[in-house]
């Protein structure tokens, strides 16, 4: 078919220009159309489930909330893990369901399958909060908002009632999170010895507030004829009216609540600060949702941003710390110089090697009429144009030519015969059509299988694979149609010369030509040579670091901080100073905003450091860290330590999970392999989460006092929790303002909660209606439990983590798997790598399935091309040349054998197949012609020589600006480019000797074979 396509194009010159002018216009089109991103969007179906219960602490949260929760979702069907986190007062538990599971459905079956189990959560727990996961990675953009005329207070409530409202209605954003500031209350702090003197209990004080401060519906009447809405309206107007609320004693009396303590409309006690650059301020972050594109969603809220200044008053200036839009536009910017550098230098290349503008032009042609129509199915498919993407386009842009290249070479090598440029065209296209659909068939099988190989690499790849499958199709059709019927009306008709005629016998070719015979003279010799070379270069893997990929420079680190448990917000906000003090002598910090606090959890923070640009600092991004990082060590009392770029569910370079039921003995294996990953070389800012405990006070009910008493547990519990944090926060009172409600918390004062003895004296309720002290009915104690606990599919995990310096991730988990600890695991303890490790052990896993369908699925074509089983396998022994020069060119590098070079691997596998399938089929048509099978095979590699060479230094010239990392993360690519100039230099030159070889043994097995049921002598030797 596609040489019938040649004839009608050449033939019909007018609507092939006009149809490939109309899909490249269509494609230019969409490429304007098409959003701006780092990654492709993947959809993970995941629902988070929360469970909230103030003052609840981890361990007892996890036996009588987060197991009950895993245990309820457990059952249900399409699940790929369950993982909780569990903090004081807090559950969270996040269920991933398998790709491609309906996210709806999903999150309707998690719903009920936690209303089933609610009644069987205590009774003071908030109701469960179900939702689906909405929002795609980290925060896109971070502002924080300040002025010289208002409070934390007021800052806080604009971001709560204005902003945030604001942002939110922009088209993409998910959620809006305020980053420090307070929340408004109204707060009764009681004086305990008040309450004592009086005889009430803050338990009865916030009851009888919550009692009487409501405004209730009282239905409807018919009055004078006319019906009219009752309501009952007890809800306080003014802060007075609330301290002259009159209280009920239990004698029968009544005060005002101002006897019992001050009321005030204050803030909540802080849980969190932002600090920019060690003064207070309140932030925001921008998340986006699932389906959106990061940098329009980023455009978009700079614009309402704008728009939000022109309306509030000129005092409050907003600044933006980061945002993750500026990185990915440098990042596109920099793959589309390298797609256009790569463009031009292939261009110049063939231009070079054919010595004729007209036939540049021609070839130079494919690569836009390839290209662009690409980007028609690219929107269509709802692609972006991101990493991944583009890396396509860049890695295809070598092969995108390739075809275009041996079309007007060996139009060339017929025109040279003193043929005319019409019949030339038309006897190339028959001649090399073939070969050029098996090419283009051979690389749309090896990627087709990479974008289909599941999981969530798969999702990852998806975009990948089918890009370089689409340009690779249109490019084969432009090679068919577009290219002959341009060379047969452009190109210009040669004299012949004599003796020209055979290109064996030019003189530029006859080293190859003198090297083939020898190779072909020594066969065996010529094998061992190359088996020699394909062996001896898989010891070099060894040898070679492995790693994931390079972080590149963002020019923003993160940093995080850890206080002892029972460290205050206070001692937090200390620690955040100091480090800022330090940061703020390094000429390459922008800015630094720290958030003391992060997470709800006071003895931890957040800091993120803003670099300058970097053209203006002498350090990268890694070298700044290991810079800072030995500062960090000075700190006493804390764990200060940078977080990994882009870490996958880690903030660790390297992470590995200890999982059991045994939480004592999980403990002490995580501690004892905690200690030995101190003692590796390169390991930093090793931490696990079990090395900490957070103190505690415990009370424990006496039953024999509590029962002679009048005095139940839950009482107690309730007693204790109210007077020091106040209510629940659903069952807390409302104080009415004109256009929002804000809580009234009932406690007892700050200064009141600092001593233990305050706790013993507290009052609790019996049956009886008297009033006991808390330490008759319970023993009061201090001890200690975990800050915080993790489960990993319904057991305790514990990560244990590292970030390294001058060790690549390979070789970081080969160490740590062979540590004492690691080798003689409990029976009850098992592992896995957690993090990037999970991700790269995943990866070349299915990259070896990928690789070795692809592998099957191009020789299935080329049986079904050539009519033939075995002249494809001389095809396919091109395949292992190529790993050699990959393995070469990594090691003199130091580049890591990771994503990006597994990627230059895979595009190896289609491009040095065509090399293969130029020669094996021009020799098949020799000997088909009548030639002898050596004198075939000479013809074919001389002939083929200059398209080979051709497409190979086209290729690698097309790699070169990606290869030298020149722009925004461009060290990240350059593994890719330096594993396909590499493995394409050394395949290229032993495919030209080792393949005619090959081929010469097939054939005469292939004849001898015949001649068991054909009495055919072959062509021999």
């Amino acid at each position: 078919m596609a040489f019938n396509i040649s004839n009608w194009s050449i033939k019909n010159p007018i609507p092939t220009i006009l149809i490939s002018l109309v899909m490249a216009l269509m494609g230019y089109i969409a490429f304007l159309g098409l959003g701006i991103d780092r990654s492709p969007n993947i959809d993970i179906p995941a629902v988070i489930i929360t469970v909230n219960q103030p003052g609840a602490g981890p361990e007892e949260l996890e036996t009588q909330v987060t197991k009950k929760v895993e245990d309820a979702v457990a059952a249900l069907g399409n699940i790929d893990q369950i993982t909780s986190t569990i903090n004081e007062g807090s559950s969270t538990t996040t269920v991933n369901f398998i790709l491609g599971t309906n996210s709806d459905r999903a999150t309707n079956d998690v719903r009920n399958a936690i209303a089933q189990i609610r009644q069987d959560l205590p009774q003071d727990t908030n109701d469960p909060i179900v939702q689906r996961l909405e929002f795609a990675g980290g925060a896109v953009m971070n502002y924080t908002i300040s002025s010289p005329k208002r409070s934390i207070a007021e800052l806080s409530d604009l971001v709560d009632r204005q902003i945030g409202r604001a942002l939110t209605g922009v088209p993409g954003v998910a959620r809006v999170d305020r980053v420090g500031g307070v929340d408004r209350e109204v707060r009764v702090d009681l004086d305990p010895g008040r309450l004592i003197a009086y005889g009430i209990t803050a338990t009865a004080v916030n009851d009888q507030i919550r009692s009487f401060n409501i405004n209730l519906p009282g239905g409807r009447s018919e009055i004078a004829g006319s019906e009219q809405t009752v309501r009952t309206l007890g809800s306080a107007e003014t802060i007075e009216d609330l301290r002259n609320y009159q209280i009920s004693l239990p004698n029968g009396d009544s005060v005002p609540l101002s006897n019992l303590g001050t009321v005030s409309d204050s803030s909540s006690d802080p849980r969190q600060m932002a600090l920019l650059d060690g003064q207070p301020v309140v932030g925001f972050s921008i998340l986006r949702g699932t389906g959106s594109t990061l940098v329009t969603v980023e455009t978009a809220v700079r614009q309402e941003i704008e728009n939000l200044k022109k309306k509030l008053p000129e005092d409050i200036k907003f600044q933006l710390i980061f945002t993750r839009a500026d990185s990915i536009r440098a990042s596109y910017e920099s793959l589309l110089s390298d797609l256009l550098i790569g463009c031009m230098m292939t261009v110049i290349t063939v231009g070079l090697f054919l010595g004729n503008w007209r036939a540049t032009i021609i070839t130079g042609l494919a690569l836009p009429l390839s290209i662009f129509p690409t980007f028609w199915v690219m929107q269509s498919l709802n692609y972006t144009l991101n990493g991944m993407t583009l890396l396509a386009l860049a890695l295809a842009l070598g092969n995108l030519v390739d075809d275009a290249v041996c079309m007007v070479e060996d139009i060339d090598q017929h025109l040279a015969m003193g043929k005319k440029p019409l019949q030339a065209a038309f006897d190339a296209s028959k001649e090399i059509g073939l070969a050029v659909l098996a090419s283009a068939a051979a690389i749309i099988a090896v990627f087709l299988p990479v974008a289909f190989m599941g999981g969530v690499p798969g999702q990852f790849f998806q975009p990948f694979g089918v890009t370089v499958a689409v340009s690779t199709l249109f490019s084969s059709l432009i090679a068919v149609t577009v290219t002959p019927m341009l060379s047969a009306y452009i190109l210009q008709p040669k004299k012949l010369k004599t003796g020209d005629n055979n290109p064996s016998s030019r003189p530029r070719f006859r080293p190859y030509k003198s090297l083939l015979t020898w190779a072909l003279r020594h066969r065996i010799l010529t094998l061992l040579a190359a088996l020699a070379f394909f062996i001896g270069s898989l010891q070099l893997v060894p040898l070679i670091p492995k790693g994931l990929f390079s972080s590149g420079d963002t020019g923003l680190s993160t940093i995080s901080l850890e206080l002892p448990p029972g460290a205050t917000l206070n001692d937090t906000v200390a620690v955040a100073n100091q480090v800022n003090s330090l940061l703020q002598k390094n000429t390459a910090v922008a800015n630094v905003l720290a958030i003391p606090g992060d997470s709800g959890r006071v003895n931890t923070g957040l800091i993120y450091v803003n670099l300058v640009p970097k053209e203006q600092r002498s350090l990268t991004q890694r070298q700044f860290e290991e810079q800072t990082r030995r500062d960090f060590q000075k700190i006493p009392g804390a764990r200060v330590s940078f977080r990994a770029q882009g870490g996958a569910g880690s903030t660790k370079d390297v992470a590995i999970i200890l999982k059991s039921e045994n939480g004592d003995i999980l403990t002490q294996t995580a501690q004892k392999l905690d200690r030995e990953m101190r003692a590796l070389p390169g390991f930093v800012e090793v931490s696990s989460g079990v090395s900490l405990v957070k103190p505690e006070i415990i009370i424990q009910p006496d039953p024999v006092r509590a029962a002679d008493q009048g005095v139940s547990v839950r009482a107690i519990a309730r007693t204790a929790s109210l007077a020091l944090i106040g209510d629940n926060e659903f069952n807390l009172a409302k104080f009415n303002l004109a256009d929002r409600q804000i809580p009234i918390r009932v406690k007892i004062a700050n200064d009141g909660r600092s001593e233990i003895e305050t706790l013993q004296n507290l009052r609790v309720p019996s049956s009886n209606g008297t009033l006991v002290p808390l330490n008759s009915v319970a023993t009061i104690s201090l001890g200690s439990g975990p800050a915080e606990i993790q489960r990993f599919n319904r057991q305790r995990q514990v990560n244990i983590g590292a970030n390294l310096e001058g060790v690549s991730l390979g070789s970081a988990v080969t160490q740590i798997r062979a540590l004492p600890t690691m080798k003689n695991l409990p029976p009850e303890v098992t592992e896995e790598p957690f993090g990037d490790a999970r991700i790269m052990r995943d990866i070349f896993a299915r990259f070896l399935g990928a690789l070795s369908l692809a592998i099957i699925s191009i020789y299935g074509i080329l049986v079904l091309l050539y009519n033939n089983f075995l002249y494809p396998l001389a095809i396919l022994t091109s395949l292992p040349l190529s790993i050699g020069g990959t393995l070469i060119a990594l090691l003199i590098t130091q580049k890591e054998l990771g994503l990006y070079a597994l990627i230059g691997i895979v595009l190896l596998m289609g491009l040095v197949t065509k090399n293969a399938i130029l020669l094996v089929d021009f020799a098949l048509s020799g000997i088909e012609a009548g030639k002898p099978q050596f004198q075939a095979m000479i013809d074919s590699g001389v002939s083929r020589l200059r398209p080979i060479i051709m497409t190979s230094v086209s290729t690698i010239a097309g790699m070169l600006p990606i290869a030298l990392a020149l722009g925004a993360d461009g060290e990240i690519r350059a593994p890719m480019a330096i594993a396909v100039i590499g493995g394409f230099t050394t395949s290229t030159l032993l495919t030209l000797v080792v393949v005619p070889v090959i081929f010469t043994y097939i054939d005469s097995f292939y004849y001898w074979l015949r001649g068991l049921f054909v009495k055919q002598k072959p062509k021999s030797i």
